[in-house]
């Protein structure tokens, strides 16, 4: 079952990766970095996550009902969009949720 969670992740993670050079400009430009000091972004990097993908948990955002991300790991998006970006292994780097109530 664990297995079909990653690959249902990066699934979508590469289909989405497209857009990603449409909409990372943000991120890269912004120079975001995260609690330990690494920037969020390069090129490629990010991909944006469908709402219907995330869940609000007690203890954070539950992505893709396998990965959750600590609320004070996750990082303001200002377009409205949740965003995670990765390491080149996969691992996240960083995470950008839509404030409360947009």
């Amino acid at each position: 079952m664990r297995c079909f969670g990653f690959c249902a992740t990066l699934f979508i993670g590469l289909t989405v990766a497209t857009n990603c050079f449409a909409h990372d400009s943000w991120i890269s430009h912004g120079k975001f970095r995260n609690a330990a000091g690494e920037w969020c972004c390069g090129e490629g990097d990010c991909f944006a996550i469908p709402s219907s993908s995330v869940q609000m948990t007690g203890s954070g955002y539950k992505l893709f009902g396998v990965e959750t991300v600590p609320f004070s790991e996750a990082q303001p998006s200002p377009d409205g969009v949740f965003w995670r970006c990765k390491r080149p292994d996969g691992s996240r780097r960083c995470f950008f949720a839509p404030p409360p109530g947009s």
